[in-house]
Protein backbone atom coordinates (compact mmCIF):
# COMPACT_ATOMS: atom_id res chain seq x y z
CA UNK A 1 0.00 0.00 0.00
CA UNK A 2 1.40 3.18 -1.01
CA UNK A 3 1.55 6.01 1.01
CA UNK A 4 0.84 9.48 0.44
CA UNK A 5 1.02 13.13 2.81
CA UNK A 6 -1.08 15.76 2.88
CA UNK A 7 0.73 19.49 3.38
CA UNK A 8 -1.48 22.73 3.53
CA UNK A 9 -1.74 24.95 6.60
CA UNK A 10 -5.34 24.84 6.13
CA UNK A 11 -6.96 21.84 8.18
CA UNK A 12 -10.35 22.13 5.78
CA UNK A 13 -8.21 21.59 2.85
CA UNK A 14 -6.53 19.01 4.06
CA UNK A 15 -9.92 16.90 5.21
CA UNK A 16 -11.64 17.35 1.36
CA UNK A 17 -8.25 16.33 0.09
CA UNK A 18 -8.45 13.06 2.10
CA UNK A 19 -12.25 12.43 0.71
CA UNK A 20 -10.90 12.78 -2.31
CA UNK A 21 -8.22 10.43 -2.37
CA UNK A 22 -9.57 7.58 0.11
CA UNK A 23 -11.04 5.24 -2.23
CA UNK A 24 -7.74 4.98 -3.66
CA UNK A 25 -6.16 2.23 -1.20
CA UNK A 26 -3.37 4.35 0.20
CA UNK A 27 -2.20 5.60 4.06
CA UNK A 28 -2.79 9.18 4.38
CA UNK A 29 -0.10 11.07 6.40
CA UNK A 30 -0.43 14.49 7.05
CA UNK A 31 1.51 17.54 7.84
CA UNK A 32 0.52 21.72 8.61
CA UNK A 33 3.40 23.17 7.99
CA UNK A 34 6.61 22.74 5.45
CA UNK A 35 8.72 21.88 8.72
CA UNK A 36 6.83 18.96 9.81
CA UNK A 37 6.80 17.81 6.52
CA UNK A 38 10.16 17.04 6.57
CA UNK A 39 10.28 16.06 9.76
CA UNK A 40 7.64 13.09 8.60
CA UNK A 41 9.69 12.62 5.39
CA UNK A 42 12.81 11.99 7.61
CA UNK A 43 11.08 8.85 9.27
CA UNK A 44 8.51 7.67 6.86
CA UNK A 45 9.11 6.11 3.36
CA UNK A 46 6.43 8.50 1.44
CA UNK A 47 5.28 7.49 -2.37
CA UNK A 48 3.44 10.71 -3.15
CA UNK A 49 3.21 14.31 -1.59
CA UNK A 50 0.75 16.47 -2.26
CA UNK A 51 0.67 20.01 -0.95
CA UNK A 52 -0.09 23.40 -1.06
CA UNK A 53 2.29 25.62 -2.79
CA UNK A 54 2.02 29.12 -0.40
CA UNK A 55 2.45 28.18 3.00
CA UNK A 56 3.44 30.52 6.07
CA UNK A 57 7.51 28.53 6.94
CA UNK A 58 7.99 27.97 3.37
CA UNK A 59 6.75 27.33 0.09
CA UNK A 60 5.85 23.70 -1.38
CA UNK A 61 8.84 24.36 -4.34
CA UNK A 62 11.21 25.17 -1.19
CA UNK A 63 9.68 21.87 0.52
CA UNK A 64 10.29 19.98 -2.83
CA UNK A 65 13.97 21.15 -2.83
CA UNK A 66 14.52 19.96 0.88
CA UNK A 67 12.80 16.92 0.54
CA UNK A 68 15.42 16.39 -2.22
CA UNK A 69 18.18 16.84 0.42
CA UNK A 70 17.54 14.32 2.52
CA UNK A 71 17.17 11.84 -0.47
CA UNK A 72 13.60 11.58 -0.24
CA UNK A 73 12.20 10.24 -3.99
CA UNK A 74 8.47 10.76 -2.75
CA UNK A 75 6.47 12.19 -5.76
CA UNK A 76 5.06 15.95 -5.52
CA UNK A 77 1.78 17.12 -6.48
CA UNK A 78 1.69 20.46 -6.02
CA UNK A 79 -1.63 22.34 -5.30
CA UNK A 80 -2.57 26.65 -5.33
CA UNK A 81 -5.09 29.05 -5.57
CA UNK A 82 -3.27 31.27 -7.52
CA UNK A 83 -2.11 29.61 -10.25
CA UNK A 84 0.10 31.36 -13.35
CA UNK A 85 1.88 29.61 -15.91
CA UNK A 86 5.18 31.19 -14.14
CA UNK A 87 4.34 28.70 -10.79
CA UNK A 88 3.45 25.57 -12.81
CA UNK A 89 6.74 26.13 -14.59
CA UNK A 90 8.59 26.73 -11.69
CA UNK A 91 7.13 23.46 -9.75
CA UNK A 92 7.82 21.27 -12.51
CA UNK A 93 11.02 22.74 -12.82
CA UNK A 94 12.14 21.31 -9.48
CA UNK A 95 10.57 18.09 -9.94
CA UNK A 96 6.66 17.92 -9.13
CA UNK A 97 5.52 15.76 -11.62
CA UNK A 98 1.60 17.56 -11.66
CA UNK A 99 -0.14 20.63 -10.09
CA UNK A 100 -3.78 21.12 -9.16
CA UNK A 101 -5.30 24.69 -8.87
CA UNK A 102 -7.67 25.39 -6.41
CA UNK A 103 -10.92 24.67 -6.42
CA UNK A 104 -10.32 21.59 -8.14
CA UNK A 105 -12.76 18.49 -8.69
CA UNK A 106 -12.80 15.18 -6.81
CA UNK A 107 -11.75 13.14 -9.79
CA UNK A 108 -8.98 15.86 -10.71
CA UNK A 109 -7.33 14.74 -7.76
CA UNK A 110 -7.57 11.07 -7.53
CA UNK A 111 -6.22 11.32 -11.42
CA UNK A 112 -3.16 13.38 -10.12
CA UNK A 113 -2.53 10.88 -7.36
CA UNK A 114 -2.60 7.95 -9.94
CA UNK A 115 -0.12 9.64 -12.53
CA UNK A 116 2.08 10.22 -9.26
CA UNK A 117 1.91 6.97 -7.99
CA UNK A 118 2.88 5.55 -11.65
CA UNK A 119 6.45 7.83 -11.73
CA UNK A 120 7.43 6.63 -8.36
CA UNK A 121 6.92 3.48 -9.32
CA UNK A 122 9.13 4.16 -12.53
CA UNK A 123 11.58 6.02 -10.72
CA UNK A 124 11.89 3.20 -8.18
CA UNK A 125 12.33 0.45 -11.39
CA UNK A 126 14.81 2.91 -12.87
CA UNK A 127 16.89 3.25 -9.84
CA UNK A 128 16.75 -0.99 -9.57
CA UNK A 129 20.03 -2.90 -9.85
CA UNK A 130 20.05 -3.68 -13.65
CA UNK A 131 20.91 -7.60 -13.73
CA UNK A 132 24.36 -8.56 -14.76
CA UNK A 133 23.04 -10.02 -18.25
CA UNK A 134 22.84 -6.82 -20.29
CA UNK A 135 19.84 -7.67 -21.61
CA UNK A 136 17.53 -7.07 -18.86
CA UNK A 137 14.18 -8.41 -18.65
CA UNK A 138 12.48 -5.21 -19.57
CA UNK A 139 14.54 -5.78 -22.61
CA UNK A 140 13.48 -8.72 -23.58
CA UNK A 141 10.08 -7.43 -23.01
CA UNK A 142 10.77 -4.60 -25.37
CA UNK A 143 12.16 -6.33 -27.89
CA UNK A 144 9.29 -9.87 -28.00
CA UNK A 145 6.97 -6.89 -28.31
CA UNK A 146 8.62 -5.27 -31.90
CA UNK A 147 8.69 -9.12 -32.52
CA UNK A 148 4.70 -9.83 -31.76
CA UNK A 149 4.34 -6.31 -33.83
CA UNK A 150 6.58 -5.99 -36.77
CA UNK A 151 7.60 -9.31 -37.22
CA UNK A 152 11.48 -8.57 -36.33
CA UNK A 153 13.66 -6.77 -34.50
CA UNK A 154 13.06 -4.45 -37.45
CA UNK A 155 15.10 -1.62 -35.40
CA UNK A 156 18.01 -3.82 -34.46
CA UNK A 157 19.81 -4.84 -31.10
CA UNK A 158 22.41 -2.35 -30.64
CA UNK A 159 23.22 -1.51 -27.11
CA UNK A 160 20.86 1.85 -27.54
CA UNK A 161 18.18 0.20 -28.65
CA UNK A 162 18.37 -1.99 -25.67
CA UNK A 163 17.75 0.48 -23.37
CA UNK A 164 14.73 1.56 -26.01
CA UNK A 165 13.59 -1.69 -25.54
CA UNK A 166 14.00 -1.31 -21.50
CA UNK A 167 11.93 1.53 -21.53
CA UNK A 168 9.40 0.88 -23.21
CA UNK A 169 8.73 -2.79 -20.84
CA UNK A 170 9.17 -0.23 -18.05
CA UNK A 171 7.11 2.46 -19.46
CA UNK A 172 4.06 0.54 -21.47
CA UNK A 173 1.38 -0.48 -18.61
CA UNK A 174 1.67 2.98 -17.03
CA UNK A 175 -0.91 6.42 -17.95
CA UNK A 176 2.13 8.93 -17.87
CA UNK A 177 2.39 10.83 -21.48
CA UNK A 178 5.76 10.10 -23.60
CA UNK A 179 7.62 11.97 -25.85
CA UNK A 180 9.50 10.31 -28.59
CA UNK A 181 12.49 12.56 -30.04
CA UNK A 182 14.83 11.34 -33.11
CA UNK A 183 15.44 12.45 -36.43
CA UNK A 184 12.49 11.96 -39.00
CA UNK A 185 13.01 7.62 -39.93
CA UNK A 186 13.94 6.82 -36.67
CA UNK A 187 11.23 4.85 -36.17
CA UNK A 188 8.65 6.97 -33.57
CA UNK A 189 5.69 5.76 -34.65
CA UNK A 190 6.37 2.52 -34.30
CA UNK A 191 7.84 2.83 -31.19
CA UNK A 192 4.23 4.24 -30.00
CA UNK A 193 2.52 1.72 -31.40
CA UNK A 194 4.36 -0.94 -29.43
CA UNK A 195 3.67 1.55 -26.20
CA UNK A 196 0.07 1.04 -26.83
CA UNK A 197 -0.06 -2.18 -27.70
CA UNK A 198 1.64 -3.26 -24.01
CA UNK A 199 -0.65 -1.47 -22.28
CA UNK A 200 -4.00 -1.90 -20.58
CA UNK A 201 -5.03 0.17 -23.44
CA UNK A 202 -4.49 -2.54 -25.81
CA UNK A 203 -7.79 -3.20 -26.90
CA UNK A 204 -8.97 0.41 -27.15
CA UNK A 205 -7.91 2.56 -30.40
CA UNK A 206 -4.83 3.90 -31.37
CA UNK A 207 -5.17 7.19 -33.35
CA UNK A 208 -2.52 8.82 -34.72
CA UNK A 209 -2.52 12.37 -36.05
CA UNK A 210 0.67 14.29 -38.11
CA UNK A 211 0.04 17.79 -36.28
CA UNK A 212 2.07 19.09 -39.04
CA UNK A 213 -0.24 18.17 -41.70
CA UNK A 214 -2.79 20.40 -40.90
CA UNK A 215 -3.45 23.98 -40.41
CA UNK A 216 -4.63 25.62 -37.53
CA UNK A 217 -8.34 25.81 -37.43
CA UNK A 218 -8.07 22.10 -39.04
CA UNK A 219 -6.21 20.20 -37.09
CA UNK A 220 -8.67 21.71 -33.90
CA UNK A 221 -11.52 20.15 -35.36
CA UNK A 222 -9.42 17.19 -36.23
CA UNK A 223 -8.80 17.01 -32.64
CA UNK A 224 -11.25 17.92 -30.55
CA UNK A 225 -14.35 17.93 -33.05
CA UNK A 226 -17.29 19.85 -34.07
CA UNK A 227 -20.64 20.77 -33.45
CA UNK A 228 -23.27 21.22 -36.23
CA UNK A 229 -23.25 24.82 -37.36
CA UNK A 230 -19.59 25.54 -35.86
CA UNK A 231 -18.75 26.98 -38.97
CA UNK A 232 -19.31 27.08 -43.10
CA UNK A 233 -19.93 23.39 -44.05
CA UNK A 234 -20.20 21.75 -40.42
CA UNK A 235 -23.64 19.90 -41.21
CA UNK A 236 -23.69 16.94 -38.62
CA UNK A 237 -21.71 16.74 -35.36
CA UNK A 238 -18.40 15.45 -35.88
CA UNK A 239 -16.18 13.15 -32.67
CA UNK A 240 -12.90 14.67 -32.54
CA UNK A 241 -9.76 12.26 -32.47
CA UNK A 242 -9.09 13.14 -28.58
CA UNK A 243 -13.04 11.55 -28.02
CA UNK A 244 -12.48 8.76 -31.04
CA UNK A 245 -9.56 7.56 -28.64
CA UNK A 246 -11.14 7.62 -25.47
CA UNK A 247 -9.85 4.70 -23.10
CA UNK A 248 -7.04 4.32 -25.39
CA UNK A 249 -4.02 6.12 -26.79
CA UNK A 250 -3.63 9.02 -29.14
CA UNK A 251 -0.43 9.42 -31.11
CA UNK A 252 0.58 13.11 -31.61
CA UNK A 253 3.14 13.29 -34.34
CA UNK A 254 5.76 16.36 -34.95
CA UNK A 255 3.87 18.28 -31.86
CA UNK A 256 6.81 20.58 -32.41
CA UNK A 257 4.59 21.85 -35.23
CA UNK A 258 1.68 23.11 -33.84
CA UNK A 259 1.09 26.64 -33.48
CA UNK A 260 1.22 28.42 -30.54
CA UNK A 261 -2.82 29.05 -30.18
CA UNK A 262 -3.12 25.08 -30.46
CA UNK A 263 -0.48 24.65 -27.91
CA UNK A 264 -2.91 26.11 -25.05
CA UNK A 265 -5.78 24.18 -26.34
CA UNK A 266 -4.01 21.15 -26.05
CA UNK A 267 -2.40 21.92 -22.62
CA UNK A 268 -5.50 22.76 -21.10
CA UNK A 269 -6.92 19.36 -22.20
CA UNK A 270 -4.15 17.65 -20.86
CA UNK A 271 -4.83 19.47 -17.47
CA UNK A 272 -8.04 19.17 -17.55
CA UNK A 273 -8.48 16.26 -19.10
CA UNK A 274 -11.83 17.38 -20.63
CA UNK A 275 -12.16 19.19 -24.15
CA UNK A 276 -14.54 21.46 -25.36
CA UNK A 277 -15.67 20.79 -29.29
CA UNK A 278 -15.77 23.89 -31.57
CA UNK A 279 -19.07 25.85 -31.52
CA UNK A 280 -19.67 23.92 -28.45
CA UNK A 281 -20.61 24.92 -24.51
CA UNK A 282 -20.42 21.94 -23.09
CA UNK A 283 -17.07 20.01 -21.91
CA UNK A 284 -16.47 16.30 -22.74
CA UNK A 285 -14.16 14.07 -20.21
CA UNK A 286 -11.58 11.91 -21.98
CA UNK A 287 -9.47 8.83 -20.75
CA UNK A 288 -6.60 9.15 -23.36
CA UNK A 289 -3.10 8.24 -23.04
CA UNK A 290 -0.76 10.93 -25.20
CA UNK A 291 2.24 9.59 -27.22
CA UNK A 292 3.92 12.36 -28.89
CA UNK A 293 6.76 13.20 -31.12
CA UNK A 294 9.50 15.38 -32.87
CA UNK A 295 12.53 15.33 -34.94
CA UNK A 296 13.01 19.01 -33.56
CA UNK A 297 14.58 20.62 -30.45
CA UNK A 298 12.26 21.39 -28.20
CA UNK A 299 14.36 22.99 -25.74
CA UNK A 300 15.97 24.90 -28.26
CA UNK A 301 12.09 26.06 -29.28
CA UNK A 302 11.57 27.31 -25.75
CA UNK A 303 13.92 29.41 -25.99
CA UNK A 304 13.31 30.77 -28.85
CA UNK A 305 9.68 31.06 -28.10
CA UNK A 306 8.46 28.76 -30.52
CA UNK A 307 7.33 26.39 -27.75
CA UNK A 308 5.49 26.81 -24.57
CA UNK A 309 7.82 25.24 -21.78
CA UNK A 310 4.59 24.59 -19.33
CA UNK A 311 3.23 22.36 -22.37
CA UNK A 312 7.03 20.24 -22.68
CA UNK A 313 6.81 19.38 -18.85
CA UNK A 314 3.50 18.00 -19.53
CA UNK A 315 4.06 15.74 -22.09
CA UNK A 316 7.62 14.53 -21.52
CA UNK A 317 6.86 12.94 -18.39
CA UNK A 318 8.78 10.35 -20.01
CA UNK A 319 10.95 11.14 -22.81
CA UNK A 320 12.16 8.42 -25.22
CA UNK A 321 15.21 9.15 -27.61
CA UNK A 322 15.81 7.04 -31.07
CA UNK A 323 19.42 7.17 -31.91
CA UNK A 324 20.29 8.09 -35.83
CA UNK A 325 20.90 4.94 -37.62
CA UNK A 326 24.75 6.32 -38.71
CA UNK A 327 24.79 5.86 -34.04
CA UNK A 328 24.40 2.31 -34.39
CA UNK A 329 25.66 1.09 -36.94
CA UNK A 330 25.96 -2.66 -36.46
CA UNK A 331 22.26 -2.89 -36.88
CA UNK A 332 22.45 -2.08 -40.19
CA UNK A 333 23.25 -5.47 -41.47
CA UNK A 334 20.22 -7.42 -39.22
CA UNK A 335 17.76 -4.40 -40.91
CA UNK A 336 18.78 -4.60 -44.35
CA UNK A 337 18.36 -8.45 -44.44
CA UNK A 338 14.88 -8.25 -42.88
CA UNK A 339 13.60 -5.99 -45.60
CA UNK A 340 15.44 -7.92 -48.25
CA UNK A 341 13.13 -11.25 -46.99
CA UNK A 342 10.28 -9.04 -47.35
CA UNK A 343 10.41 -7.04 -50.69
CA UNK A 344 11.93 -10.56 -52.72
CA UNK A 345 9.07 -12.67 -50.97
CA UNK A 346 6.94 -9.88 -52.37
CA UNK A 347 8.15 -9.52 -55.83
CA UNK A 348 8.72 -13.64 -55.78
CA UNK A 349 12.35 -13.81 -56.13
CA UNK A 350 15.34 -15.60 -55.26
CA UNK A 351 17.61 -13.03 -53.59
CA UNK A 352 19.09 -14.47 -50.28
CA UNK A 353 21.76 -12.14 -49.31
CA UNK A 354 23.55 -9.42 -49.41
CA UNK A 355 27.18 -9.39 -50.77
CA UNK A 356 30.34 -8.72 -48.75
CA UNK A 357 31.23 -5.61 -50.88
CA UNK A 358 27.48 -4.44 -50.69
CA UNK A 359 27.05 -4.63 -47.09
CA UNK A 360 30.45 -2.67 -46.27
CA UNK A 361 28.74 0.06 -48.18
CA UNK A 362 25.75 -0.04 -46.68
CA UNK A 363 27.31 -0.24 -43.50
CA UNK A 364 29.71 2.96 -43.82
CA UNK A 365 27.15 5.12 -45.35
CA UNK A 366 25.70 7.87 -43.15
CA UNK A 367 21.99 7.44 -43.71
CA UNK A 368 20.47 11.16 -43.29
CA UNK A 369 17.02 9.22 -43.91
CA UNK A 370 17.80 6.58 -41.23
CA UNK A 371 15.35 3.48 -41.43
CA UNK A 372 12.72 4.97 -43.67
CA UNK A 373 15.85 5.18 -46.65
CA UNK A 374 17.07 2.15 -45.78
CA UNK A 375 14.41 0.29 -46.31
CA UNK A 376 14.04 2.23 -49.52
CA UNK A 377 17.37 0.96 -50.95
CA UNK A 378 16.72 -2.46 -50.13
CA UNK A 379 13.28 -2.06 -52.22
CA UNK A 380 14.97 -0.79 -54.82
CA UNK A 381 17.79 -3.11 -55.13
CA UNK A 382 15.55 -6.06 -54.78
CA UNK A 383 13.66 -4.70 -57.96
CA UNK A 384 16.81 -4.11 -59.85
CA UNK A 385 18.77 -7.64 -58.64
CA UNK A 386 18.84 -10.63 -61.21
CA UNK A 387 21.48 -12.73 -59.05
CA UNK A 388 20.81 -14.54 -55.86
CA UNK A 389 22.52 -11.58 -53.70
CA UNK A 390 22.40 -7.54 -53.70
CA UNK A 391 25.31 -6.97 -55.57
CA UNK A 392 27.13 -2.77 -55.01
CA UNK A 393 25.85 -1.63 -58.88
CA UNK A 394 22.30 -2.43 -57.87
CA UNK A 395 23.00 0.36 -54.69
CA UNK A 396 22.00 4.29 -55.15
CA UNK A 397 24.92 5.97 -56.67
CA UNK A 398 25.07 8.09 -53.31
CA UNK A 399 25.82 4.88 -51.23
CA UNK A 400 28.49 3.49 -54.05
CA UNK A 401 30.66 6.59 -54.69
CA UNK A 402 30.27 8.64 -51.34
CA UNK A 403 33.34 10.58 -52.54
CA UNK A 404 31.06 12.35 -55.07
CA UNK A 405 28.28 13.40 -52.21
CA UNK A 406 28.17 15.32 -48.73
CA UNK A 407 29.15 12.68 -46.37
CA UNK A 408 25.86 13.68 -43.81
CA UNK A 409 23.48 14.80 -45.88
CA UNK A 410 23.78 12.73 -48.90
CA UNK A 411 24.10 15.41 -51.29
CA UNK A 412 25.94 15.94 -53.81
CA UNK A 413 28.87 17.79 -53.96
CA UNK A 414 28.64 20.70 -56.35
CA UNK A 415 31.90 23.15 -57.52
CA UNK A 416 31.81 26.53 -58.41
CA UNK A 417 33.02 27.76 -61.89
CA UNK A 418 37.27 28.78 -61.67
CA UNK A 419 36.38 32.60 -63.02
CA UNK A 420 32.98 32.62 -64.25
CA UNK A 421 30.01 34.31 -61.98
CA UNK A 422 27.35 31.69 -60.42
CA UNK A 423 23.86 32.50 -60.69
CA UNK A 424 23.29 30.28 -56.81
CA UNK A 425 19.40 31.25 -56.41
CA UNK A 426 18.33 30.11 -59.65
CA UNK A 427 20.42 26.88 -58.98
CA UNK A 428 18.61 26.01 -56.16
CA UNK A 429 15.19 27.02 -57.79
CA UNK A 430 16.32 24.72 -60.83
CA UNK A 431 16.79 22.57 -58.50
CA UNK A 432 13.71 22.80 -56.11
CA UNK A 433 11.52 22.76 -59.24
CA UNK A 434 13.03 19.54 -60.31
CA UNK A 435 12.53 17.66 -57.28
CA UNK A 436 9.46 18.93 -56.59
CA UNK A 437 7.81 17.96 -60.53
CA UNK A 438 9.65 14.31 -59.54
CA UNK A 439 7.59 14.12 -56.66
CA UNK A 440 4.77 15.19 -57.96
CA UNK A 441 4.88 12.55 -60.93
CA UNK A 442 5.64 10.16 -58.77
CA UNK A 443 2.32 10.92 -56.36
CA UNK A 444 0.53 10.64 -59.31
CA UNK A 445 -0.12 14.21 -59.03
CA UNK A 446 -1.35 13.60 -55.32
CA UNK A 447 0.11 16.60 -53.40
CA UNK A 448 -0.09 14.88 -50.05
CA UNK A 449 1.54 12.29 -50.89
CA UNK A 450 3.98 13.98 -52.35
CA UNK A 451 4.75 16.38 -49.69
CA UNK A 452 5.18 13.07 -47.63
CA UNK A 453 8.01 12.59 -49.90
CA UNK A 454 9.69 15.76 -49.35
CA UNK A 455 9.50 15.39 -45.66
CA UNK A 456 7.15 18.80 -46.23
CA UNK A 457 3.71 19.76 -44.93
CA UNK A 458 1.12 20.09 -47.63
CA UNK A 459 0.55 23.74 -47.19
CA UNK A 460 4.52 24.42 -47.16
CA UNK A 461 4.26 22.50 -50.48
CA UNK A 462 1.16 24.39 -52.20
CA UNK A 463 3.39 27.85 -50.91
CA UNK A 464 6.37 26.08 -52.96
CA UNK A 465 4.39 25.40 -56.21
CA UNK A 466 2.84 28.91 -56.28
CA UNK A 467 6.40 30.31 -55.97
CA UNK A 468 7.78 28.42 -58.28
CA UNK A 469 4.84 28.51 -60.85
CA UNK A 470 4.75 24.65 -61.04
CA UNK A 471 1.50 23.48 -62.08
CA UNK A 472 -0.05 20.33 -60.20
Amino acid sequence: MATVLIVDDEPNIIEVLKMSIMDEDVDVLVAGCGREALNILRKHDVDVVISDIRMPDFSGVELLREARKISSGAAFIMITAFATPETAIEALQHGACDYITKPFRMDDMRGALKRALEKKRLSDAAAAPVAADPVNLQAQQGQKLFQALHGSLVVGRSPKMMEVYRTIGAVAMGDSTVLITGDSGTGKELVARAIHAASKRKDRSFVSINCGAFPETLLESELFGYLRGAFTGATANKKGLFEAADGGSIFLDEIGEMTAAMQVKLLRVLQERRLRPLGGTGEIPVDVRVIAATNRDLQADIKDGAFREDLYYRIAVINIHLPALRERAEDIGIMAAFFLHNYAEKSGKNITGISPEAMRRLESYSWPGNIRQLENVIERAVALEAENEIQPERLPDSICHPEKYDDLSGKKLFTLPPDEPFDLEAFLRSVESSLIEQALRQSGGNQTLAAQRLNLTKGSLRHRLHTLGIRS
